[in-house]
């Protein structure tokens, strides 16, 4: 995002694309019940995003370990910021499938709305606020049924020196639209609006803001995704935000806050040559105060601000930086409860021997499913696979991280360019969504 000036202290939070896939890399997820708030469960964590990505692409990088186990290994937020209407359903429907099949909460910051950043680093979005509503229904069509966190418009209320009084209304009543669109298409979606920082405007004016957008509609408001201020300042900042609210007689709001980058130094809002800051606390809905619901990772950690970089990218060097020297991330168990339909699985560990192995995990709902499944290779180095998958009845809609031949009866899955590598003994993921019965026997994976 362009620097406006010293005083607004803030950051670029864009992902521009939605990406698909990648190897999988060990993980270490912080996965917790929620003990305040009004959020429960673990958050779910993108095997598709930019860090992971880079990983396994870099195994042999000194820096490589750091970034996996400290960032790559923690939920983040996937960014929606490409003007798609026509696609944008179906982008959203694979992600949110995947993370209902893990049983995980996803997080979705949406970044499309028109004239977005003031036409800074960050500018784009939708041509105008009709097709922004096009866009946004459309969106809001794939989100399913279960709970998934909206981050709704970085900066939209927050940064409003480039509009006129009549665009500001405009925009406030979009986002107010787009907040019960997003509601009705699924009513257990957790809208926060854009409540800036600690260090922008004061909580009075953010109150204002908020409200003037429809917050009354929203769960709350998120702060930080723009800066680097102390979770500490950020609570106290948004318990006086929640404060004037309650005095207008909006209540029952919450906030959540971006821990992504704020465990160091302060300084220039712009993170893309500053050493001094580290990541913050690790992503959790376990927050011990009721008036924040999460804390989340909304700007993915060693993606560039706009002032080196181009804004969204992911920079090595930036996320190496902010995870090295950082606190590892807490050791928890994965969820135990099984999916509503038993996965057929083989053995938890890799059987001996060369070739690859799946197994999966099946989501089963009256008339659909979702399946997620994994590939592993054997002792030796894999440079493609295809896994062969048992329709007994109904067929595949869409699919994530791999190509699919055919849509029935027997259903074979083949890795894209970027996952087909897969060292020994190391696994990737992909999946599946379809109508009717989810699938039955698993077949053989084969290596190409």
């Amino acid at each position: 995002m362009a620097i406006l000036s010293s005083l607004r202290r803030r950051s670029a939070a864009i992902s521009v694309a939605a990406v698909a896939g990648a190897t999988a890399v060990g993980v270490c997820l912080a996965v917790s019940s929620a003990s305040a708030g009004t959020l429960s469960g673990s958050l779910y964590r993108d095997p598709s995003s930019a860090v992971v990505r880079w990983v396994a692409a870099n195994p042999g990088d000194s820096r490589t370990a750091v970034i996996r186990d400290k960032i790559a290994s923690q939920p983040q937020a996937r960014w929606f910021a490409n003007f798609n209407p026509s696609t944008v359903q179906s982008e959203v429907s694979g992600f949110i499938g995947a993370a209902n099949a893990a049983q995980q909460i996803p997080v979705l910051a949406v970044y499309e709305i028109t004239n977005r950043d003031c036409g800074g680093a960050s500018a784009g979005g939708a041509p105008d606020l009709n097709q922004y509503q096009t866009w946004v229904s459309n969106f809001a069509r794939g989100l399913g049924n279960q709970t998934v966190i909206i981050i709704l418009e970085t900066d939209s209320l927050a940064l409003l020196t480039c509009l006129s009084a009549a665009e500001i209304n405009a925009r406030n009543q979009a986002i107010s639209t787009a907040t019960r669109t997003i509601k009705s298409g699924n009513p257990n979606a957790k809208v926060y609006l854009d409540g800036g920082h600690s260090t922008w405007n004061s909580a009075g004016e953010t109150a204002n803001r908020l409200r003037a957008a429809g917050v009354q509609y929203a769960d709350g408001f998120f702060t930080n995704v723009s800066n680097y201020n102390s979770t500490s300042s950020e609570a106290n900042f948004g318990r006086a935000v929640i404060s004037s609210l309650n005095g207008m007689g909006i209540s029952g709001k919450r906030q959540v806050i971006d821990t992504s980058r704020n465990g160091g130094a302060s300084g220039d809002w712009c993170g893309d040559d500053n050493t001094d800051r580290r990541i913050g606390q690790y992503p959790t809905t376990n927050t011990g105060d009721g008036n924040i619901d999460a804390y989340l990772w909304v700007k993915p950690p060693g993606e560039a601000d706009g002032c080196r970089f181009t804004a969204g990218s992911f920079q090595p060097d930036l996320a190496f930086s902010l995870a090295n020297g950082a606190p590892n991330p807490p050791t928890t168990t994965p969820p135990t409860t099984p999916p509503t339909t038993p996965p057929t699985t083989p053995p938890t560990t890799p059987p001996t021997g060369d070739g690859c192995y799946a197994s999966i995990a099946v989501n089963q709902w009256a008339g659909g499913f979702t399946a997620s499944v994994t590939v592993t290779a054997g002792n030796s180095d894999i440079n493609g696979w295809t896994v062969t998958v048992g329709l007994p009845s109904g067929a595949v809609t869409s699919t994530w991280s791999a190509q699919a031949s055919g849509t029935s009866g027997t259903v074979g899955f083949t890795n894209v360019s970027y996952n087909g590598r897969v060292l020994g003994r190391q696994s990737t993921t992909f999946g599946f969504q379809g109508t009717g019965t989810g699938p039955g026997v698993l077949a053989d994976c084969v290596t190409s």
